[in-house]
Order: C-alpha cells, then structure tokens, then sequence
C-alpha cells in the first residue's frame, strides 16, 4: 500500500510570495524614505518569503503507512513516529469571535504535532479518521 500523504495546498507559497511583492510596493508607493517603514517592510516580506519557501521546500506536511507517520518538523526536518509511539489522533475544533479553527493533533508522548486544514489541504476530521483507521489495520 502506497503512503497516504497530506500536503499544503499549492495556492499558499503563490499568495504569501505575492503578499511580500504587495508589501514592498506598498512601502515604495507610500514610504516617504522613513527608513522605519522601510525596515518593518522588509522584514514582513522576508518573513513572508521564507514561509512560502517552508512551502515549496517541504510541501508534504504529513504522510502515513502502515508502519507510522512521518511528519514535517522545523522548518523542514521530517520526523518519522512509529504506530506504538502514537498515544492519541484527534481533532480540537476551538470557536472565539464568532470563528471556528479546526487542528488536528498527534500525541507523540513527548512530543505534539498540530496540523491545520491549511497544512494538510483537507480536513482535519477526514485526516484524523484515515489515520485512526490507518493505525487500526497496522501490524503491530
């Protein structure tokens, strides 16, 4: 069986790229040479540049087989967690202001690794029950 696999949604890096261009254009067309805005400027586009590089550097935030997971940590270090090390697969759905985040969290005993439907490109809840059942046929 082929590693199922979870990865960002291809529109991200594109966006966060063009927010940094939106960014530096704004500061030129409105700067006035204050080097504050400058500096403010600069690092909110490096900062949005290195995202989207996280982006299209590790695109796969998470993928599964029947030995484990491997999930993306850091900037770009993956990390591979055996079925056993998995203590618990689960969604926390939070709702304040009037909107609703949904995260998927894996229990690592030490370690805890949150995924949003922006790193998965789907649903927490649909990726939580493919792991659950996933893990429920591993031998193990």
């Amino acid at each position: 069986m082929s590693p199922l696999q979870w990865r960002v949604k291809p529109a991200l890096p594109i966006t966060r790229l063009l927010g940094a261009v939106a960014v530096i254009v704004l500061v030129v067309a409105f700067g006035r040479g204050e080097m504050l805005q400058w500096f403010i400027a600069v690092l909110a586009a490096a900062g949005l540049t290195v995202w989207a590089a996280r982006d299209l550097i590790a695109p796969v935030r998470l993928s599964a087989d029947t030995s484990g997971i491997t999930v993306v940590t850091g900037f770009a270090r993956r990390r591979h967690l055996a079925w056993p090390q998995i203590e618990r697969v689960r969604v926390d759905r939070r709702e304040r202001l009037g909107l609703s985040s949904a995260l998927l969290e894996i229990d690592a005993g030490e370690s805890l690794h949150m995924f949003s439907v922006n790193d998965l490109g789907a649903d927490p809840e649909d990726v939580a029950e493919a792991l659950n059942a996933l893990r429920a046929n591993a031998p193990f």
